[in-house]
């Protein structure tokens, strides 16, 4: 019997960013170097296959330093700890080596600048997400307030007088920062804040590329996990841009009945996503239609970070 045809619109830049290369080479060449076990707080970025494969290695996750054992190395996620974390690891003399985003880290310095000129501090995120959490803890306890729409900034009260700034998570929805960032403005004109937003390359990159397949295609597919902000952000920019968009882990998780009846689905991944979880999902599509395959380009992306001094001199 034949199979049905499809075509899939492959979205480019897609998945694994600089920051995110980053961290899991830091895990890894920590594993080389220090053998097994190499303990992790938190997820080093949010996808379970990833992190699964770095336990495959020997790396252990937990959530706690208090759960690290003595003379372990330990390594913190990419997206970035409160200053109360590194200092407790100085006071225990553990080795650790921090994989924050050097974006993320941007964002820390650029608080504490603002801070140090007597600035109160506007922060624009998500409440508990770990880079927030990271962000909120660079500072002493009511120097940031977090607002997460323009409903949030109707209800602050500052003095006109009052010297603000704001500043913004990495992973955040392009459209939805500009419209919150218009209403700071409008409301408190003596805001001051980066030229542009704190927003990241390959955030912005992800978005932009999805906006320029999304109204070609009846469905989008997004691979990502669930507690990732940037690929929750990407169905969002799909379903706004007209193309309804599900989110999946892995291709295990299709829904082949939503399918039904799309002749061009979409189709891209999220920061923290590998190219491989892309290549199996095609392959499960492969199964089931006949398809015929297209590449949109919207930006080239060749950035690298280095790694931490900390772990090449260590390694050395």
């Amino acid at each position: 019997m034949a199979k049905p045809s499809l075509k899939i619109i492959i979205a480019n830049p897609r998945g694994f960013c600089a920051g995110v290369q980053r961290a899991i080479e830091i895990v890894e060449v920590a594993l080389e170097k220090f053998g097994r076990p190499v303990y992790v707080r938190h997820e080093i970025v949010h996808n379970r296959f990833v992190v699964e494969g770095l336990e495959a290695k020997g790396a252990v996750f937990v959530d706690d330093l208090d759960e690290v054992p003595e003379n372990i190395p330990v390594v913190f996620s990419a997206h970035g700890v409160p200053k109360s974390i590194p200092a407790e690891a100085e006071r225990r003399n553990m080795f650790y080596v921090d994989a924050t985003c050097p974006l993320v880290n941007k964002v820390h310095r650029e608080a504490e600048r603002h801070h140090k000129m007597g600035r109160h501090i506007i922060m624009i995120g998500h409440q508990g997400h770990p880079e927030v959490i990271g962000t909120l803890g660079q500072l002493p306890e009511g120097s940031i307030t977090l607002v997460e729409s323009a409903i949030d900034v109707a209800s602050l009260d500052f003095d006109e007088n009052q010297p603000l700034a704001f500043i913004t998570q990495t992973t955040l929805s392009v459209d939805d920062t500009s419209e919150i960032v218009t209403a700071l403005k409008q409301k408190f004109p003596q805001v001051s804040g980066p030229k542009k937003e704190d927003i990241c390359y390959a955030t912005t990159n992800r978005q932009e590329a999805v906006k320029a397949i999304a109204r070609r295609c009846d469905r989008m597919l997004v691979i990502g996990a669930p507690n990732s902000s940037n690929s929750l952000r990407l169905v969002e920019v799909s379903e706004r841009n007209g193309c309804p968009g599900r989110l999946l882990q892995r291709a295990t998780e299709v829904d082949w009945e939503w399918l039904e009846g799309a002749e061009t689905v979409g189709i891209t991944a999220g920061a923290s996503a590998p190219e491989v979880l892309v290549e199996e999902l095609l392959e499960a599509l492969r199964d089931r239609y006949d398809i015929t395959m297209e590449y949109v380009t919207t930006s080239e992306e060749n950035v690298k970070f280095k790694l931490p001094l900390s772990l090449l001199k260590e390694a050395g």
